[in-house]
């Protein structure tokens, strides 16, 4: 028990925290269709104050309970090394979602109908 919380709270915490940030620039990058630099800001703040209000009282307890599925289910199958290979494709994923948005930008990751038109100028 003493290890779960070990590796809640310092791994997949951090790793989910991580996942927010990215959410965090998709909003920001969207926003650039704003002209205005009050206007994207307060749209930047009403979304990320709603939206981590959301993630914190109804997202995250259910991230939660789904991450302690998939992480039982892969130590009862796989035993220790299930265990580590979920949280090594967890730590992969949020690496890969970073380089893509950091990288490459965030149209990268977001389907085609959701990307912003080029910008002119």
């Amino acid at each position: 028990m003493k290890n779960e919380k070990a590796v809640r709270n310092y791994y997949v915490l951090p790793c989910c925290l991580l996942l927010l940030n990215l959410c965090v620039e998709l909003v920001n990058y969207k926003t650039r269709l704003l002209g205005d630099g009050l206007v994207r800001t307060a749209a930047i703040m009403a979304v990320v104050l709603f939206g981590g209000s959301l993630v914190g009282f109804v997202v995250a307890p259910a991230i939660t309970a789904l991450i302690g599925v998939m992480r039982r289910r892969s130590r009862e199958g796989g035993g220790q090394l299930g265990e580590l290979l979920f949280l090594a494709l967890l730590g992969l994923l949020v690496f890969w979602l970073y380089y893509r948005v950091y990288i490459i930008g965030p149209e990268s990751i977001l389907p085609a109908e959701w990307r912003n038109p080029p910008h002119r100028g």
